[in-house]
C-alpha cells in the first residue's frame, strides 16, 4: 500500500527557475503529508502554450539537468518516486514533450510523448520509443503523457508488460461537460483501469495560460476502475493504493481479463491504415 499525491500546479511560461522551485516545494509538501509517489503535471517545469518552437527550446533541458537532482533529494529519505513533465532537449538537437521518473538516486527513466495533440505538432518532435515500465522502489510503474492515454493500445501494452500502476501527467484543456458527467479523459482512464485491472493516476494542471483554462481533473483510479480521489480545492489529489492488486487479472472464477484474450483475432488493431 502506497500513498500517492497528484499536485495540480500552474507553471508559467517562460519562468523555468520559478516553475522548478514550485515543483520541488510541491514534492516536499506531499512527502510531508505521507506520499511516497508524487505525480506532477505535463510540462510542469515550463508551461504548455508555447507560441513557437524557439520559445520551447529556450526552456528545454536534458535528462541530466540539476532539476532532477532536486526532485531526487526531496524523496530520498522515504525511498519515494517523482514523475513529472518537462521540455527535453535531445542529443539529436530536437525538442520533445517528455517526462522523467525519478527516485532518490536520480532519473530512473524518461519518456517522450508519442501522440502529440493538436498544435503540439508545431512545437515538438514525437517520440519514437515504446513507453517504459520502470522498476521502482514502489513497484512497476508504466508511464504515458496526456493524449497517449486515448490510444488503448498504449495502456494495454503497459499492462501486458507488467505495469502495476499507469501514471499520466496531463494538461487537459477545459471542456463543457453535461451535468453529472466526468470529463471524457477521466472516463477513458477509468475504462483503461477497468479493462486492464491496473491502477491509473492522472495529474492535470491548473491556472489560465495565454487564455487557455484547464479541466483541473486530476484523479487516482484503483485497479477495478473506480475513482478513489480527485483534486481538492487546493489542487491536491491523494489516496492510498495497493499496487499488488494489479497483478490479479481475475474477473470471476471462470473469467480472466488477460487469460481470455484472443490475440489472433486482433490484427487490425495494429495494422497500418
Amino acid at each position: 500500500m502506497i500513498r500517492i499525491a497528484c499536485r495540480q500546479l500552474a507553471p508559467i511560461i517562460p519562468d523555468l527557475t520559478g516553475n522548478i522551485e514550485r515543483s520541488v516545494a510541491a514534492v516536499r509538501e506531499s512527502v510531508a503529508a505521507g506520499a511516497r509517489l508524487v505525480v506532477l503535471p505535463e510540462l510542469v517545469t515550463t508551461g504548455y502554450m508555447f507560441s513557437t518552437p524557439e520559445e520551447a527550446r529556450s526552456v528545454a533541458v536534458t535528462t541530466d539537468d540539476p532539476l532532477f537532482a532536486q526532485w531526487a533529494l526531496a524523496v530520498a529519505d522515504i525511498d519515494g518516486v517523482v514523475v513529472g513533465g518537462f521540455v527535453e532537449l535531445g542529443a539529436d538537437g530536437l525538442v520533445y514533450n517528455s517526462l522523467a521518473v525519478v527516485d532518490g538516486a536520480g532519473v530512473l527513466a524518461s519518456y517522450r510523448k508519442t501522440h502529440l495533440w493538436d498544435r503540439e505538432k508545431l512545437i515538438f518532435t514525437p517520440g519514437s520509443a515504446v513507453p517504459p515500465v520502470v522498476d521502482t522502489p514502489l513497484g512497476r510503474l508504466g508511464v504515458l503523457i496526456c493524449y497517449d492515454l486515448e490510444f488503448p493500445e498504449m495502456t494495454r501494452s503497459l499492462a501486458l508488460r507488467g505495469a502495476e500502476l499507469i501514471i499520466v501527467p496531463t494538461n487537459w484543456p477545459r471542456e463543457t461537460v453535461p451535468e453529472g458527467e466526468r470529463v471524457p479523459e477521466v472516463t477513458v482512464a477509468m475504462a483503461a483501469a477497468y479493462i486492464n485491472h491496473v491502477g491509473v493516476v492522472c495529474c492535470d494542471r491548473s491556472g489560465t495560460e495565454r487564455g487557455q483554462d484547464w479541466n483541473e481533473a486530476s484523479c487516482i483510479i484503483d485497479d477495478r476502475g473506480w475513482v478513489v480521489a480527485t483534486a481538492d480545492s487546493t489542487g491536491i489529489a491523494m489516496a492510498d493504493l495497493d499496487l499488488l492488486l494489479s497483478r490479479d487479472k481475475t474477473i470471476t472464477p471462470f473469467s480472466d481479463a488477460f487469460g481470455d484474450r484472443r490475440p489472433e483475432l486482433y490484427g487490425e488493431v495494429v495494422a497500418p491504415l
